[in-house]
C-alpha cells in the first residue's frame, strides 16, 4: 500500500493495509469454526484455518461488491464460502455460523489495531532510551528557555530533552493502558444465535472466550454500541503524535538558520528543494508536525462514530470508523518511525545554544536580579531533581 500524498507511508509496510484487513477477518472467521469444533458444536471434519482461500489480488473484487451490503465481510464470506465448498464441505457449512458482519469486522479492526499498537510502542521505547541519553549527556549544556516566542530564563538542553521525555513516557502509559478486546455478540448483541448453537447461554460465552484466546485477544461481553475500545486507542494514537509534534516544532525552531541549536542529521537526498540547492529543510520534523496537525481530527471522528450509536448497530456511526482507525494507525505508525529516526540523529549545536544564551543577556537574567538571587547563581532550580525523575522513569520497567 502506498499513499502518494502522505509522505513516508510506506514506512507503515503492511500495517492496516486492504490485504491486512482480509486476512484478519479470514483470522476471526477461523478462530471462531476452531471454536465450534472445540466445544463440540461443529464436526471434526469442519476443520480448517482456511489458509490460502484469500489474498491479496482478492481485494479488488471484495471492495467492489462492498457497496451492495454497505459492508466489505459481505462479498467476502460469499468468496470464502465458494472455495471452501470445494475443498471442505463440512467447514464451508459451518462457516460464520452464529456471527454477524459487525463481529467479523470489529475483531478484525482490533487485530490490525494491535499490529499498529506493537509498532507504535517499539518506537516509544527506542525514543525514551534516545531522549533519557540525551537528557544525561546534556544536563549542563546551557541553552536560552522561552516563553511566548521570547527569551525567558536559563536552562539546560538536558531539561529540553527530560520534557520531550515526559511526553513519550505519558504516551507509552496511555498506549499500554489501551485494551482491546474481542467483539462477538451476534445480530444484535444479544449472543442469541451462539447461544442457540451452544444450547446454554454460558456455553456461547464459552465459545467467545476460546475465539479470544486463540486471537491473542481479551475477552469481553460485547460491545458493538460501546465503543470505549475504539475511541481509546484513536485518542492514544492522538497523545503519541502530540508528544512528537511537540519535539518536531521545538527542533523546527531551533533549525532556523538564525537560531540554528538543532538540526536533523544528514541522510543524502533528504531536505533539498526544486528551486533553492542551497536548502537543507527539516523534512522529518515538518512530515512529524503533520501528523500531530492531522490526528485530531481523525480521533474526534471517531468520537463522532461513538456518540452516533444507535440502536443495536448504528447507521453510519458505525462505518464512519473503519477507514478513520486505518489512516489514524498508519500514520501514527508512520510518524513514530519517523521520530525514532529524528531523535537518533538530532545534532545538538552546543556553541550555537552558548552563543544565544549570551547574546540574550542581561535580558534573560532580569528574573534572578529580581529575586534577588546570588548573580554568581547558575539559576538552574530543579533542573537536575526534574532531569534525574524523568530518566527513572523511563527506565523503570515496573
Amino acid at each position: 500500500m502506498s499513499d502518494l500524498l502522505w509522505p513516508g507511508d510506506d514506512r507503515a509496510g503492511d500495517v492496516f493495509t486492504d490485504a491486512a484487513v482480509l486476512t484478519a477477518m479470514v483470522t476471526a472467521e477461523a478462530a471462531w469454526l476452531d471454536a465450534l469444533i472445540e466445544h463440540g458444536i461443529a464436526e471434526p471434519a469442519a476443520r480448517d484455518d482456511l489458509t490460502g482461500l484469500i489474498g491479496p489480488d482478492d481485494v479488488p473484487h471484495v471492495a467492489a461488491g462492498s457497496e451492495a451490503g454497505g459492508n466489505p465481510f459481505i462479498p467476502l464470506l460469499t468468496l470464502l464460502r465458494g472455495r471452501l465448498e470445494t475443498r471442505n464441505p463440512a467447514a464451508a457449512k459451518w462457516l460464520h455460523k452464529g456471527l454477524t458482519s459487525q463481529d467479523v469486522i470489529d475483531t478484525a479492526l482490533v487485530l490490525c489495531l494491535r499490529d499498529a499498537t506493537e509498532r507504535i510502542a517499539g518506537d516509544l521505547t527506542a525514543q525514551g532510551a534516545t531522549l533519557a541519553r540525551l537528557a544525561g549527556e546534556h544536563r549542563d549544556t546551557p541553552m536560552a528557555g522561552r516563553t511566548l516566542t521570547q527569551h525567558a530564563v536559563p536552562i539546560s538542553f538536558g531539561l529540553k530533552a527530560a520534557t520531550w521525555l515526559t511526553a513519550i513516557l505519558d504516551a507509552r502509559d496511555r498506549l499500554a493502558a489501551v485494551v482491546l478486546p474481542v467483539q462477538i455478540g451476534g445480530a444484535a448483541g444479544s449472543l442469541a444465535a451462539p447461544t442457540a448453537l451452544a444450547g446454554s447461554p454460558v456455553t456461547a460465552r464459552g465459545l467467545v472466550r476460546t475465539t479470544a484466546g486463540s486471537l491473542g485477544l481479551p475477552f469481553r461481553d460485547p460491545w458493538h454500541t460501546a465503543r470505549a475500545p475504539l475511541t481509546g486507542i484513536a485518542d492514544a494514537f492522538t497523545t503519541c503524535t502530540d508528544g512528537w509534534g511537540r519535539i518536531a516544532n521545538d527542533v523546527l525552531a531551533g533549525a532556523r538558520p538564525e537560531i540554528h541549536e538543532l538540526s536533523e542529521g544528514t541522510v543524502a537526498g533528504r531536505g533539498g528543494s526544486s528551486a533553492m540547492p542551497n536548502k537543507r529543510n527539516p523534512v522529518l520534523s515538518v512530515l512529524i508536525r503533520r501528523a500531530a496537525l492531522a490526528a485530531p481530527p481523525l480521533a474526534a471522528t471517531v468520537h463522532a462514530g461513538a456518540a452516533a450509536a444507535v440502536d443495536e448497530r448504528p447507521d453510519g456511526g458505525w462505518h464512519v470508523e473503519w477507514a478513520t482507525l486505518r489512516t489514524l494507525a498508519r500514520r501514527t505508525v508512520t510518524a513514530g518511525s519517523q521520530t525514532t529516526e529524528l531523535l537518533a540523529g538530532l545534532q545538538v549545536e552546543t556553541s550555537w545554544m552558548t552563543a544565544n544564551l549570551a547574546a540574550a543577556r542581561p535580558g534573560i537574567d532580569a528574573e534572578q536580579r529580581s529575586t534577588g538571587a546570588d548573580p554568581g547563581d547558575p539559576y538552574r532550580g530543579a533542573i537536575d531533581e526534574i532531569i534525574d525523575a524523568a530518566v527513572s522513569r523511563a527506565t523503570d520497567t515496573r
